[in-house]
């Protein structure tokens, strides 16, 4: 393994205003890990944060990332990213309110991806383009963050959502045992759900209740269950559940603290190297394929195969695609079947969709020896081959990564997995079941007073982006050392990112007015006495307490009074349907059936 990818590179960045200190720690922590010798310029970004690469082989790149969150004119900190851009009530449905993550998961997104820009950059110019700039906005990183919901929610055809529970359902995964032990269990199927109610004493028609919003969690960030599953959960031991489990065919896991996570030999390995492991064949230096020098995106000119389902390794491949690859989707015979997920925009998934929208298609029978062979015949064509398959998948269609290197040494071959190869816990690799085992659940419920993690798809999400960068990392690796690279990242490689450092959501979050609700963030110095001073109260009073007084007026009339008093603030966006219509929410966005995300980064000359 490289423990040091970008030795001898640098990263001068500049003094953050300190709404984006959270930003600018988390980039600085990927830097480091990948061999980037961190420098300050000195310099203040009005609004946002800039820094710039400097590599021994390429011009500098400059990034300035800007908030553009609603903040008045000022950086906009994490709370108003998650209101502005509707991640707040993604989070929020499942409790019936918007609600603060309670994580920095913006800015640790917004880091994932202005890195990646970078590093795209200096790809492209090392392959004859001219690419001196990456500019982006963490709005914009948050709004990809929302992009499947988003696409959910502004879809034209509606039919075929998930019904809604009849009776008292207000209960949402995760359980709690009779000996008080939260936990989240893991269904890919009907039959074992069933099995698992039907031993814990729920009637057969209401585990089939609960599991028609259950399969839906991913879709829609709720999964309402009827009450007597948490009942039937709550009079059982959390050991008497997990030979229910598996009888059944489930998976549980208990909510684990970071604490007890910390003390694992695999989460202090992350924190060690970061949340990629690279590792470079043995195989003589060829030098690499010189390709056609990109024009109007770095990566233009480079083709990826990928070879994944569901979101992380789907998303991946969509950033990739945006930075200018060409990047072709292997599916099998007859296509995903996730294309057929309502709601429908022209025919197909708007959330798969979302995900797939800039990729080449091609039908691939991976369980037949002449779709193997296929695929082998396209890796001579590639740079890159992606997939998230389950571990042992790969060597058994003799598709590892030693037998496409064999065929093409420069290849780029990369795996998005849940877990790492060698520290897997025996649990289904999926988002809930990665936040559970890795206490980032554990880590939201405490901060967002809520019993467990958010439905909303977080791991799956920064898991996705992750992976894209490390690609373009060994992409970028690759042309030093002309060889081929590896490149493994995971969903719980993404929980060590998200939570390398506690979150600080200090004095913020999001509270109602008479007609809606509005984040605030009175971290600055001096931003609780001046509400105080505008509420008729004391900053001894606290947040909570003086927030109270918003229900007083409406929320346009409070934000130009917030403005004035230099407190900053944002409208809650509680329908993401509003999203494209939002000041600074909509000119990122296109349409194409749908609300569509834009890309995160710009490219100026």
């Amino acid at each position: 393994m490289v423990a040091r990818l970008l030795n001898g590179c640098t990263l001068a960045l500049c003094t953050p205003p300190p709404a984006l200190a959270a930003f600018a720690g988390r980039l600085d922590y990927q830097a480091r890990r990948l061999g980037l010798r961190r420098v300050d310029d000195g310099v203040r970004l009005a609004g946002g944060l800039g820094f710039t690469l400097h590599t021994p082989f390429t011009a500098p790149v400059c990034c300035d990332w800007l908030s553009q969150g609603g903040g008045h004119g000022h950086a906009a900190g994490e709370a108003l990213l998650q209101a502005a851009s509707g991640l707040m009530s993604v989070h929020g449905r499942a409790g019936g309110a918007p609600r603060l993550l309670g994580v920095d998961y913006v800015s640790t997104l917004a880091s994932v991806l202005a890195l990646n820009g970078a590093l795209a950059c200096a790809v492209g110019q090392w392959r004859g383009g001219r690419f001196p700039r990456c500019d982006g906005s963490l709005l914009g990183a948050a709004l990809l963050a929302v992009g499947q919901y988003l696409a959910d929610a502004t879809a034209p055809d509606q039919d075929g959502l998930a019904p809604a529970v009849p009776g008292e359902a207000a209960a949402h995964p995760p359980f709690v045992s009779a000996d008080g032990m939260r936990f989240e269990l893991e269904a890919l199927e009907a039959g074992p759900w069933l099995r698992f109610w039907r031993s814990a004493g729920v009637a057969a028609d209401v585990a089939g209740q609960g599991w028609q919003t259950f399969q839906w969690r991913y879709a829609r960030a709720m999964a309402q269950q009827p009450a007597p599953l948490p009942a039937a959960a709550a009079a059982l031991p959390f050991a008497s559940l997990c030979e229910l489990a598996r009888a059944a065919g489930i998976a549980l896991s208990p909510l684990r603290t970071l604490a007890m996570r910390a003390g694992d030999a695999a989460e202090i390995e992350l924190r060690r190297r970061g949340p990629w492991a690279f590792a470079f064949p043995p195989a003589a230096p060829l030098p690499p394929d010189p390709g056609r020098a990109p024009a109007a995106l770095p990566l233009e000119g480079l083709v990826v195969l990928e070879s994944c389902r569901r979101i992380q390794g789907p998303l991946a491949g969509h950033l990739l695609a945006m930075l200018g690859a060409r990047v072709i989707r292997i599916e099998p015979p007859g296509g995903d079947a996730l294309r057929g997920m309502p709601p429908l925009a022209g025919g197909c998934s708007a959330r798969f969709d979302a995900l797939n929208r800039l990729k080449t298609v091609i039908e691939i029978d991976l369980k037949s020896e002449a779709g193997r062979r296929e695929l082998k015949a396209r890796v001579a064509g590639a740079d890159v081959f992606l997939h998230n398959w389950a571990p042992g998948k790969a060597a058994a269609f003799g598709l590892d990564r030693d037998d496409l290197l064999a065929l093409k040494p420069t290849l780029v071959y990369a795996r998005a997995a849940g877990w790492d190869d060698d520290a897997d816990p025996g649990l289904p690799g999926t988002d809930f079941m990665a936040q559970a085992h890795t206490g980032v659940a554990d880590a939201i419920a405490s901060a967002s007073g809520t019993r467990g993690g958010t439905l909303f798809a977080a791991l799956d999400v920064l898991g996705g982006a992750v992976a894209a960068q490390g690609i373009t990392a060994a992409l970028f690796a690759r042309r030093a050392r002309h060889s081929g690279a590896l490149v493994r990242t995971s969903l719980a490689g993404a929980a060590s990112l998200l939570c390398a450092s506690p979150a600080d959501p200090g004095c913020s979050g999001a509270f109602p007015t008479a007609d809606g609700m509005l984040a605030l963030d009175c971290r600055d110095e001096g931003a609780l006495a001046r509400l105080a001073d505008l509420l008729g109260g004391t900053p001894a009073d606290g947040l909570a307490v003086l927030a109270c007084r918003l229900r007083e007026k409406g929320t346009s009339d409070w934000l130009p009074l917030l403005a004035g008093a230099g407190i900053p603030a944002a409208r809650v966006v509680e329908d993401l349907a509003r999203l494209p219509r939002h000041p600074h929410a909509g000119p990122l966005l296109g349409d194409g059936g749908y609300a569509q995300v834009n890309s995160p980064w710009h490219f100026p000359a």
